[in-house]
């Protein structure tokens, strides 16, 4: 089977590149599909993660950031002539290519998309949440986008919440969690260190205010305990209530050996790859309940604690729970241990497979033609 993903550039060490890269690799190697990847931004930046040699990486050099160049109109004018040349070389290369499937992770391309792409099936993988708690002007981006999303011959969701949502605008969307990379190490966290950890970006979205009200009212009470940020953004260390800031590390696999909970406290989630990665590691974590992702991964109770929504006072209460109780620590990592396995690659891409052949059976061809 010939595969094609579309995306704009696997440039930056981030989530979504690592998720494409694992995906696209076990498609190569476990069942030898034939995959491209077609960018419009990679220019000459490396890929940041070990991208199988099989796997063709194809750029059409389009640059749109070339747009932000420009203001006003003219920045529009420059947006529209690049996205022109985008659809031009995209159509020329699917047509030189000849895929079975398309799949599509940008949402602002599925429009163009759908007019040049012929009877192939086009599967768009949702990233981010169907609605965002942004501007007026990111909302009503995000309803247009969403529109043509819902013409899609597939939509791939990351949890179960966000796909009730999707279901609003097409009658064919599948939940199929992220692929996760899980403790290979056989070490296990230490539940005795006063340790807790935080991983994420250091933006709005993370609720960074939030675990700071969160660590002031913990470490009040428990002052021998300290918080490690991990990420990139604007945020100082507060020595006094022992919350240190570090830029992210390749090594975080040993963050969570030497930690004893992890934290997190987005305002949104699309899923929330940290959480089973140190719940891999033995790590019991606290999270918001927050659109959409804590609640697919998390069972309240077992293997963390799932906080209703802003609850500041009631997230502190289960932290400072979990200092109290290293027994509970312990057991509630062995939850997460068990429970993390569900992101395996060998778990999660059966399901890939099995959606790609249900695109391609003569069966789902012929309600196509009808």
């Amino acid at each position: 089977m010939k595969i094609v993903y579309l995306y704009s550039s696997l440039a930056v060490t981030g989530g979504i590149e690592r998720v494409l890269v694992d995906k696209m690799n076990y498609l190569v190697n476990h069942y030898d599909y034939d995959v491209y990847m077609i960018t419009s931004d990679q220019g000459q930046h490396p890929v940041p993660y070990q991208l199988d040699e099989r796997v063709h990486l194809l750029d059409l050099q389009i640059r749109f950031h070339a747009q932000y160049r420009y203001r006003g109109w003219q920045r529009l004018k420059e947006s529209c002539r690049l996205s022109r040349l985008y659809h031009q070389r995209l159509k020329e290369k699917l047509k030189e290519i000849g895929p079975d499937i398309i799949v599509c992770t940008t949402s602002q391309v599925v429009h163009g998309l759908l007019q040049i792409k012929g009877k192939k099936p086009l599967v768009v993988e949702c990233h981010v949440n169907f609605t965002h708690p942004d501007s007026w002007l990111h909302r009503t981006r995000t309803l247009y986008n969403n529109y043509w999303i819902g013409k899609a011959d597939a939509v791939v969701t990351l949890t179960q919440g966000d796909a009730k949502n999707w279901r609003h605008v097409s009658r064919n969307v599948h939940v199929i969690p992220n692929i996760v990379h899980l403790n290979e190490t056989g070490r296990l966290g230490d539940s005795v260190n006063k340790r807790a950890v935080f991983v994420g970006r250091l933006v709005e979205q993370k609720g960074i205010p939030d675990l700071i009200k969160i660590w002031r009212i913990v470490n009040n009470r428990y002052p021998d305990w300290q918080l490690d940020v991990f990420g990139n953004g604007e945020m100082e260390s507060i020595p006094d209530i022992k919350l240190f800031v570090h830029p992210p590390t390749k090594n975080i696999m040993e963050e969570y050996v030497n930690s004893s909970m992890l934290l997190m406290t987005s305002i949104y989630e699309p899923f929330g790859l940290v959480l089973p990665e140190a719940m891999s590691f033995g790590l019991p974590v606290v999270a918001f309940d927050c659109p959409y992702g804590p609640a697919d991964i998390i069972t309240h109770n077992s293997d963390g604690f799932l906080v209703q929504d802003r609850d500041i006072n009631r997230y502190a209460d289960y932290v400072c729970q979990l200092i109290e109780s290293p027994g509970l620590r312990q057991t509630m990592g062995a939850a997460g241990v068990k429970a993390s396995q569900r992101y395996l690659a060998s778990n999660i891409m059966p399901q890939w497979q099995d959606l790609f052949a249900s695109l391609t059976s003569k069966e789902y061809s012929s309600r196509r033609k009808g």
